[in-house]
């Protein structure tokens, strides 16, 4: 050909391949993304035939990174992630903690320097942000509790990785490696480490200050022109724009930096819109982002160390998992919680390459360590789906099983009850709220301004401990568990309003509520029309649905400013 078609042939080559090998993945009743990891592979530089440029499919997968982190961020508000900060705060840094010590001393058994090992334990404790953001949106449960604790964990441990990619060339000389020619000569590691946090601090403030009034202005103004296609460049301009700046003036990273573009966009009324738009690109990417792990993978390392292979998966999908599992039930966070975000954090990825890149070239880390950490990448990411599988069964395993569970479960927890000093009064004919997110909130708002008795019953421990500043009688928990029920005193209840978009749990929490107050009249909202007849057919009570109800009201107000009354028609 008479010129470089260097990126058509990847993107080619990258999107066919996976969209056969998905399919074939499919219908043998496995994942995907199995099927894109072997499409990776079969265009990787370790396979005979066709080889994609590995420069080239890196960037793609970048770019499927940032628009994913952007629909995250257009579906969480700053609050969401302060919510659960006392939990992914202290939560990601000791389970960092913990992965990393796990990772080096297996190293320094296998007569590996201090530096190699270090590198290699920081690569295997953080996990992939597409797996993880892809596990969780295929579950349903991005937005539920459990979901944004697994988020915030993950922006955690993304900005202590920027720290760690920024330090490790000033600490390489003391730690036996070479010294980062591009590093600043003489300066200390407290320098570049004060540097450093004063970067991201000016970033998350300017972001907050400055990206929080411009980015819903600039939505709206594109939006006034009606142009569906500058509407969709707006977007990923801003998505790929933020996050190059961020990486280019602020040392973040390019998700962080999008995750932030789109926690600004989502200020603006065209929020939804903008997800709606990005959504076919980001999938398109982010399976490139998938095939691209695939491409750096050697399968001669799973011939040559066998069991070195076997010991770093057990790392990643066994040690970061129990890790994780303690930290949250340590919490105080049910079983359910625990087991979800461990599994959704029981693997490795792009930041975990960037590292033992880093670590190669400064003569940390071996050739050896970088081809296990990209084994144990690819075997975590091709098995967390059946880790999630195993939720369930592994939750009644170790409830049947476990004394310790049980009791874990049922401890004494001020939030599990509700305070004695809530009157009688507000316990008899009262409202049971289920969820106070951004529909429970605003009714339970309302109920309070009428003076009208309601106890909230919701997962998320930080809510409760502020509705109980509030004087609100609040109890913590699933409400699929009876005992969450039971202490919102549904038996002398007169309304079930179940306000979470949690479908999967909804007949639960009837089922409950019914057999405890045969009486009860519920209430329940969807956004799925499909769910929102079946729930109807089960007789489940007032089916509300998001879209219906909102066209209701927009109708309602058409046909009073036009003079017709909407009861008539």
């Amino acid at each position: 050909m008479p010129h470089n078609v260097s990126l058509i042939s990847t993107i080619a080559t990258g999107f066919g391949l996976a969209l056969i090998f998905g399919f074939i993945a499919s219908r043998m009743k496995v994942p995907p993304l199995v099927g894109y990891l072997l499409a990776g592979i079969m265009i990787g530089p370790a396979t005979p035939g066709f080889v994609a440029d590995m420069d080239l499919a890196g960037q793609l997968s970048e770019i499927g990174v940032m628009l994913l982190m952007l629909g995250v961020g257009l579906h969480f508000s700053l609050a969401d992630l302060l919510a659960v900060k006392r939990i992914a705060i202290p939560g990601a840094i000791l389970q960092i903690t913990v992965a990393t010590a796990l990772g080096m001393g297996t190293a320094m058994l296998w007569g590996w320097s201090l530096g190699g090992a270090l590198v290699f334990g920081l690569a295997l404790s953080v996990a992939s942000t597409v797996v993880l953001l892809k596990a969780l949106e295929a579950r349903n449960v991005l937005e539920s509790v459990n979901g944004r604790i697994a988020v915030g964990w993950l922006v955690v441990e993304d900005l202590v990785m920027v720290l760690v990619l920024v330090l490790l060339p000033a600490l390489a000389p003391m730690l036996g490696g070479a010294a980062d020619p591009q590093a600043a000569s003489g300066q200390s590691v407290w320098l570049t480490l004060g540097l450093t946090l004063g970067k991201v601090a000016t970033f998350i403030v300017l972001m907050l200050v400055v990206g929080r009034r411009v980015f819903p202005k600039v939505l709206w103004l594109v939006a006034k022109t009606g142009s569906r296609e500058l509407f969709t460049l707006c977007v990923v301009a801003t998505a790929v724009g933020v996050a190059y700046g961020s990486a280019k003036l602020f040392d973040v990273s390019f998700a962080l930096g999008a995750f932030f573009a789109g926690m600004m966009m989502r200020e603006s009324e065209f929020s939804h819109r903008a997800a709606e738009e990005s959504l076919p690109l980001r999938d398109a990417f982010s399976v490139l982002g998938v095939v691209s792990v695939g491409m750096l993978f050697d399968p001669r390392v799973l011939v040559q160390e066998p069991l070195r292979v076997l010991v770093v998966v057990a790392i990643i999908m066994v040690g970061k998992t129990l890790a994780a599992m303690a930290l949250v039930l340590a919490f105080r966070y049910p079983l359910n919680s625990a087991l979800t975000v461990s599994a959704s954090l029981a693997q490795i990825g792009e930041f975990s390459f960037i590292l033992a890149g880093l670590g190669v070239s400064l003569k940390l880390l071996t050739p050896e360590g970088h081809s296990l950490i990209l084994a144990g990448a690819l075997i975590s990411i091709a098995l967390n789906s059946l880790l999630f599988a195993a939720i369930e069964p592994a939750q009644n395993w170790i409830r049947s099983r476990s004394a310790l569970a049980r009791s874990l479960e049922l401890r004494d927890d001020p939030l599990a009850e509700l305070p004695m000093s809530v009157p009688q009064s507000v316990l008899t004919g009262q409202v049971v709220l289920v969820g106070h997110g951004r529909v429970g909130s605003r009714i339970a708002q309302a109920l309070q301004d009428r003076h009208l008795p309601f106890v909230v019953a919701e997962e998320n421990r930080e809510v409760v401990e502020q509705l109980r500043a509030q004087n609100i009688p609040a109890v913590w928990g699933n409400a699929s568990d009876p005992s969450v029920l039971i202490q919102a005193h549904v038996a002398r209840a007169g309304m079930l309003v179940i306000a979470t978009p949690d479908s999967f749990n909804v007949r639960k929490m009837v089922e409950i509520a019914r057999t405890l107050n045969p009486a009860i009249e519920v209430v329940v909202r969807t956004h799925n029309e499909a769910e929102g007849r079946l729930l109807e057919q089960d007789e489940v009570g007032k089916v509300f649905i998001g879209e219906h109800e909102l066209a209701q009201a927009m109708l309602g107000h058409v046909l009073f400013r036009m003079g017709h009354d909407l009861r008539r028609t």
